[in-house]
């Protein structure tokens, strides 16, 4: 990146894979929160190809696959994406259940927490730091696990079917 000045989407998306290698050798194992079956089923409820859904996520037909096959394990960013597409063509932003009103939070716990100030009580699962059970959660995998037991998120995922796996 040049100094003082601002990165290319290309340099910004090197730096970040190269992030991302560096922290998954650093850390070792990552749970598993979604695995190829639901991937392939949130493909199929898109209506998407390998390559349409590749498109939409900025990856390549080949990485599709492998997630696919399981060879490669879906990674944190790619199960978020997917979660959002999906919660977006179910139309849950706009008739979901605000986390606050399910939790039955006190004002003064809301008012600490980022789904409240940004008006996402439908997409707490999506944004970090979050004030609820998962608040001490450090990883999107820590906080995935403790999101997939919320009827927040798992209204989402009834919805579409993905808590009934086939």
């Amino acid at each position: 990146m040049p100094q003082g000045g601002s990165a290319t989407f290309q340099e910004l998306t090197q730096c970040v894979s190269c992030v991302k290698v560096a922290f998954s050798e650093t850390t070792g194992k990552r749970n598993r929160c979604m695995d190829k079956g639901e991937l392939l089923r949130i493909r199929k409820m898109l209506a998407k190809t390998q390559s349409q859904l590749a498109a939409i996520l900025g990856i390549s037909v080949r990485t599709i696959r492998s997630y696919e096959q399981g060879s490669r394990t879906v990674p944190a960013y790619i199960e978020r994406l997917l979660l959002f597409i999906l919660s977006q063509q179910q139309e849950t932003l706009r008739t979901g259940r605000l986390c606050w009103e399910v939790k039955n939070c006190p004002k003064s716990k809301r008012s600490k927490c980022p789904a409240w100030e940004f008006h996402c009580g439908s997409l707490c699962w999506f944004i970090n730091g979050t004030i609820c059970q998962c608040n001490d959660m450090k990883t999107w995998d820590e906080k995935m696990e403790c999101c997939r037991k919320c009827e927040v998120l798992k209204s989402i995922l009834d919805d579409s079917g993905l808590n009934n796996k086939e």
